[in-house]
């Protein structure tokens, strides 16, 4: 008897193999008006927005930070800031960046982040991953938002990936998302067509589930295998990026912005897929570090925005962190676990070069707790507003449980 467990789906690429209502895939080709491209970046750790983008003259903000913690007249002035007075600016190590927000396709939105206040990675992630904003919820909503977002999706179509090495929280509950974290050496499942061929026949006459699941991702995979660049012996051939995108210096970010690219361009109907850029927990030494996260978060996705410029007014790219740090820098040159973060929407349909929604300011009143920025744009009313963009309408009510939208943030062209 075969056995199939968990951990072997998610090393083939299987996610979710216990749902039900799946159907084969025949893979004629994506869907003549596809919806646009819904890219998830996540900063993992906890990203210090205060110093990805300061408001540099705040007499409050300069007595708290320790100066090599904040930006100063070396980074790039934020035209069209939240607040009157407020001089923002970001971080020097990103002029991609900056290159992008100037263009007008980049849309910066401070103070943003889970309404409730949990500075727990674990759970803040858990929380977002689901939809929700309250921590009891958490024993009742087992799906992830993009499961229960229903975005369309055209007959054949690999619509959902995760170039990471397990799929994406806000597919929990999605049997029809892939796990793809490289390409370079093809995407057959362990063991090559041989074990392709034994999991082939197992799912071949087998009912149920796990069978159905089972098909239709062995289908997805051999798709994007057999799209992939070969040269004459077989190998995959080396992924080359167009015009002058260069992600060498995205780092770790690199590898999972080429898969992306790549599925992009072989057009088989991707609309939804999620990244990783961890590294963000910065407790100590903070300069240093987050200086180089924020060069690979700049350089990554100025070559994202490059190698797919065919492709820009079809791709709405979110990086967002689970919460961010406390205002006042600690004695050990970092800042720990705070609250209101930062959101940054790139897209060909953005509204950018300017910073949305509300700005609470940093007086000891305004803090939340009187130590942290406090959160005033809720992470769900970025993701509206992007799902409406996206999709064309607004999500279902289910998708953000209990959550009702506010006054728009502005962040798409009407």
């Amino acid at each position: 008897m075969i056995t199939f467990s968990r951990r072997d789906a998610l090393r083939l690429g299987l996610a979710g193999l216990a749902l039900p209502g799946l159907s084969g895939l025949a893979f004629a080709g994506p869907a003549a008006e596809p919806p646009l491209l819904l890219v998830l970046l996540h900063l993992r750790g906890g990203c210090d927005g205060l110093n990805l983008v300061s408001p540099a003259n705040d007499p409050d903000f300069m007595a708290a930070r320790a100066s090599e913690l904040r930006v100063g007249d070396d980074g790039f002035a934020l035209a069209d800031g939240a607040a009157p007075g407020i001089d923002f600016r970001l971080h020097a190590a990103a002029p991609a960046l900056a290159e992008l927000y100037g263009a007008r396709h980049l849309a910066v939105i401070h103070a943003a982040g889970l309404t409730d206040g949990n500075r727990s990675h674990f759970v803040a992630i858990d929380m977002m991953d689901r939809g929700i904003a309250d921590p009891n919820a958490l024993a009742h909503t087992d799906s992830g938002w993009l499961a229960r977002c229903g975005r369309a999706r055209a007959e054949g179509a690999v619509t959902n990936v995760s170039a990471t090495a397990t799929p994406g929280g806000e597919f929990r509950g999605l049997a029809a998302a892939l796990a793809l974290p490289d390409l370079s050496g093809g995407v057959m499942p362990a063991g090559g067509p041989q074990a392709a061929a034994v999991l082939a026949n197992l799912y071949a006459g087998a009912s149920g589930p796990v069978a159905e699941a089972g098909r239709e991702a062995l289908a997805a995979l051999a798709a994007i295998d057999r799209r992939l660049a070969r040269d004459a012996a077989g190998k995959v051939v080396a992924y080359a990026p167009e015009g002058k995108a260069n992600y060498a210096a995205a780092g770790e970010l690199a590898r999972p912005l080429q898969v992306l690219a790549q599925l992009v361009k072989m057009e088989v109907g991707l609309s939804t897929a999620t990244l990783d850029l961890g590294g963000w927990d910065t407790h100590e030494n903070q300069a240093g570090r987050l200086r180089g996260q924020v060069a690979k978060l700049s350089a990554g996705l100025g070559a994202l925005w490059e190698d797919l410029h065919r492709w820009q007014g079809r791709m709405v790219v979110v990086a967002m962190s689970e919460f961010g740090r406390r205002l006042r820098s600690n004695k050990s040159g970092g800042t720990d676990h705070g609250r209101g973060g930062i959101a940054l929407v790139l897209g060909g349909t953005v509204l950018g070069g300017r910073m949305a929604g509300g700005w609470p300011g940093l007086t000891p009143e305004r803090l939340d707790e009187q130590v942290d920025l406090a959160v005033v744009n809720d992470y769900r009313q970025i993701m509206t507003e992007v799902l409406t963009a996206a999709d064309g309408r607004a999500p279902p009510p289910n998708v953000f449980p209990g959550f009702t939208p506010g006054p728009s943030l502005g962040l798409f062209r009407g």
